[in-house]
């Protein structure tokens, strides 16, 4: 593989998990790695962004990038950098959180806050492309946004309440809740001259409508209506929001907070910076709203430039269907990309016993020299449509089936079953909770070409956690594969053949010089044998794997 001038992170094996998941802290995750058992395993470590001071989504609603208290300080990162394992982080360059500095200051100031272009102000962007509606907002000609793609239903608007009691909308691509908080029997004493008796059953009535998701228009005040507009005006301006805002490209305060928030993150010991929603932030009107072209490049390589010059290597986060070629793009423009069609490919398989397209996929990486990472298990989930292209939809479907028999939750874009995107499961558990099988697939992941990471869990074998799914309720599928597990229950794991071996192998990975970006490397394919072999200057090393019986051996 060539050197790329912009990538000039390892190639060794990266842990992935958020500051809690052993242990409770992050030290406690250095302590663990500390661990003779664990010596010369890893050189990176992927560390989640509720790492930060973050509110929702465990971690990827950022108020901030300062270290989360609770979890981490600057002396675990620099424990880390005496194990001379370099880190991995997030940097969400689409949105911050409702609670972010900024967005406090928008709310509490208006139009004089100084961050008043710092988000997107929906109306002034679709300013003469469509027609003000009765509720305060624009709603953009058909011919503007038939292309384009939402997250969710509806059009991504936060109705926000300014300090002159004025509602404006601002751009919300993801996550938003707006809550009331009922005031008390003495505060409606304070803000109009209703009586004790009269306010205490005001309050109740108020307290019990809220609860149930009425709006504060919409409650009933009969026998209270001379109350009506102060006590619904002090509702609407003591709003509470939570959710992540869009970010204006634009404005050169965000432009200042990249440049601040790389600096930051190279400080801690960052040597990857992930861009999660990355191909979201470029939007204009009449385009499709993710990856706009050619305004998602231009951003892309701005924020490159400012990354090189703190050593940071960019890693955009984007899923798409193998068939869209966007994985390609990215590598054709220099930057490393996930293999996102790894994971499902190689229980594909391992269940049919058949390594060709697996084989093909591996030998297209070397052909067209891409850099990536790649990966088995990670905190979302194995990706379903980034097979589309590689697979057909029948051998999908039946992959999907396969994983969900085992215990495993789909997850579908907007509800629609022919929109899956990925499915939530252990790669244990995805692999029927089979020892030989996820020995297999490590060893095969660590003689794939780039950079291999390894989510926690799977590393220690863990299964699938349904009674974590139902303490989340609503929207908790992911918690199957979210597990924290106590330094007993780790110590416990240790003792295990299953997560041994896998240890034995990272390690491998990690010690054996035939392993570089440097090396030439050669993936073949016969019947159901693959083999695998790394050549670096005078030193190589060979993997001959058998679908057939998941036996293997390195030479």
């Amino acid at each position: 593989m060539k050197k790329k001038d912009n990538v000039s992170c390892n190639i060794g094996p990266m842990l992935n998990a958020y500051p809690d998941s052993m242990g409770g802290k992050l030290g406690d995750t250095v302590a663990v790695l500390s661990k003779d058992a664990l010596k010369d395993v890893f050189q990176s470590f992927y560390i989640l962004p509720s790492i930060y001071n973050t509110d929702l989504d465990r971690g990827f609603s950022v108020i901030d990038y300062s270290l989360n208290r609770e979890l981490a300080s600057a002396g675990d990162l620099h424990a880390l950098d005496e194990l001379n394992i370099d880190l991995k982080l997030d940097f969400i360059l689409n949105h911050a959180s409702v609670l972010s500095p900024q967005f406090r200051d928008l709310v509490k100031n208006g139009e004089k806050s100084k961050y008043a272009d710092f988000f997107i102000n929906w109306n002034k962007f679709w300013e003469g492309y469509g027609e003000m509606t009765e509720e305060g907002y624009i709603r953009p000609d058909d011919k503007y946004i038939k292309d384009m793609f939402f997250r969710k239903p509806g059009l991504p608007i936060l109705m926000v309440r300014m300090p002159d009691g004025r509602d404006v909308p601002y751009w919300n691509t993801f996550y938003q809740e707006v809550k009331y908080k009922a005031p008390d029997t003495v505060e409606l004493m304070d803000i109009t001259d209703i009586q004790y008796l009269e306010a205490e059953r005001l309050s109740e009535r108020i307290k019990e409508a809220l609860g149930n998701g009425v709006k504060p228009g919409d409650i009933d005040f009969t026998g209270y209506e001379g109350y009506r507009e102060t006590v619904v005006g002090y509702l609407e301006s003591h709003r509470q929001y939570l959710g992540q805002m869009d970010l204006n490209i634009h404005s050169d305060l965000v432009w200042e907070h990249y440049r601040n928030t790389l600096k930051q993150l190279s400080e801690y010991g960052a040597r990857i910076v992930r861009l999660d929603a990355f191909a979201y932030a470029p939007k204009a009107p009449g385009k499709k709203n993710f990856l706009n072209e050619p305004e998602t490049w231009d951003v892309l390589e701005k924020v490159r430039k400012i990354a090189s010059g703190y050593g940071l290597s960019l890693l955009p986060e984007i899923h798409a269907a193998y068939n869209e070629g966007i994985y390609e793009t990215v590598a054709g423009k220099g930057y490393m990309t996930y293999d996102f069609f790894l994971p499902g490919l190689l229980i594909y398989a391992i269940e049919k016993h058949s390594p060709d397209a697996l084989s093909e996929w591996a030998n297209e990486i070397i052909s067209k020299d891409m850099r990536v990472v790649n990966m088995l298990g990670c905190h979302d989930g194995i990706p379903l449509l980034d097979l589309k292209g590689i697979l057909g939809e029948e051998d999908i479907r039946g992959l999907i089936d396969l994983i969900v028999s085992r215990g495993g939750y789909v997850k579908d874009l907007h509800g629609k079953k022919n929109m899956y995107y990925q499915v939530n499961a252990t790669y244990y558990s995805a692999l029927g909770e089979d020892d030989r099988k996820m020995l297999f697939a490590r060893a095969i992941q660590m003689f794939m070409p780039g950079k291999p990471q390894v989510w926690y869990l799977d590393l220690f074998a863990g299964r699938n956690d349904h009674d974590a799914v139902a303490r989340a309720g609503a929207g908790g599928h992911k918690e199957i594969n979210r597990t924290n597990l106590s330094l007993d229950r780790i110590d416990e794991a240790l003792e295990k053949e299953v997560v041994k071996k896998q240890i034995e192998l990272i390690r491998l990975r990690n010690t054996h010089p035939a392993f570089s970006w440097d090396s030439k490397v050669s993936v073949t394919a016969e019947g159901s044998r693959m083999c695998f072999r790394w050549e670096n200057d005078e030193h190589s090393i060979t993997l001959k794997a058998d679908f057939s019986d998941y036996s293997y051996i390195i030479e």
